[in-house]
């Protein structure tokens, strides 16, 4: 038999048809056909096993360190830098009142260096009283 484009003497492929595995399709010559037996093992126990990891993973998550204690933690902390971010806004918002003062009101300057500095103005007189 001579095989030519995968058809025998015949030309009809019938030659190529006796050499073929039983139960493959028509041109296919694999190997041995895989079981079905692990496959359905497979089906059958892997949504167990994820559930059974899930019922016992969740709860040891959720409850070890760095689950809810850790969670709660972290709420802590952020609603204490939050706190503290509001403060600063507001100490911001004060100084930048400040800061426009200064630049725009002398009789803020004049305050400011009287207080901090100690300045007087040179037609005042300082009278300095032993405590």
């Amino acid at each position: 038999m001579t095989l030519r484009d995968g058809v025998g003497e015949g030309g009809d492929g019938a030659d190529l048809a006796q050499h073929e595995s039983p139960g493959y399709p028509r041109g296919t010559m694999s190997g041995p056909r895989p079981t079905r037996r692990p496959r359905r093992l497979m089906q059958r126990f892997l949504p167990i096993g994820l559930l059974i990891t899930a019922l016992v993973g969740a709860p040891l998550m959720i409850f070890s360190r760095e689950g809810m204690p850790r969670l709660e933690a972290v709420e802590q902390e952020l609603s204490t830098v939050e706190h503290e971010n509001k403060e600063l806004r507001r100490e911001i918002e004060m100084l930048r009142a400040r800061v426009a003062r200064l630049r725009d009101d002398p009789a803020a300057v004049e305050q400011l260096a009287r207080d901090e500095l100690g300045l007087i103005r040179q037609s005042e007189v300082v009278f300095q009283f032993p405590e």
